[in-house]
């Protein structure tokens, strides 16, 4: 069968710590000063990346400018001829879609939508017309309310009021004041 295990006590292999926990108050201090030199300097470091990447966008932004403006003014005229000819294009209005040799124009509904200005004197409208099946109205639990009275609501299923606790850093950082020009 099996080796037999060697009678005695089992060997106790001791496992490395996995995080480093201070021991002090002076280390906790030393510590928490670190974190704000690591946050410091990655803020650096992501404001130079976004600097560059600034950079970057732009330069492209200029190179593709032309041609931007080119697509703008080409799709005007295209529309313009394709609107005029439309009828020709569309077999007289058979299809919504139009081939031609370098590619498709196409003619699409969007769907209808409802744009509401001045929505007070609206629902008032609405009111007063008899119209109250355009009006909607939304039943929500008042959440603000059962915090400021938890006991109220203690026995009711499906309801708990709870809180949880953040534990936060913040090294202290000095500011350069900014010299007005």
């Amino acid at each position: 069968m099996g080796k037999a295990k060697a009678a005695g006590k089992p060997k106790k292999v001791k496992q490395e710590a996995s995080e480093w926990v201070p021991q002090t108050r002076e280390q906790v201090t030393a510590a928490i000063a670190e974190i704000g030199e690591h946050q410091r300097e990655r803020d650096r470091i992501q404001a130079d990346m976004n600097d560059e990447l600034a950079a970057v966008k732009e330069r492209h932004e200029k190179q593709a400018e032309p041609h931007n403006e080119a697509i703008v003014a080409l799709s005007r005229g295209v529309r313009t001829w394709c609107e005029a000819n439309r009828e020709s294009l569309t077999g007289g209005g058979k299809t919504k879609t139009a081939s031609l040799p370098s590619g498709e124009v196409k003619w699409r509904m969007r769907p209808p939508k409802v744009v509401v200005r001045a929505v007070d004197s609206v629902l008032q409208a609405l009111k007063q017309l008899g119209f109250s099946r355009f009006v909607r109205t939304k039943e929500e639990i008042n959440k603000e309310a059962i915090l400021l009275e938890p006991a109220a609501v203690a026995g009711i299923k499906g309801i708990s009021v709870t809180q949880g606790e953040d534990f936060i850093i913040m090294p202290f950082e000095t500011k350069l004041e900014e010299v007005a020009a």
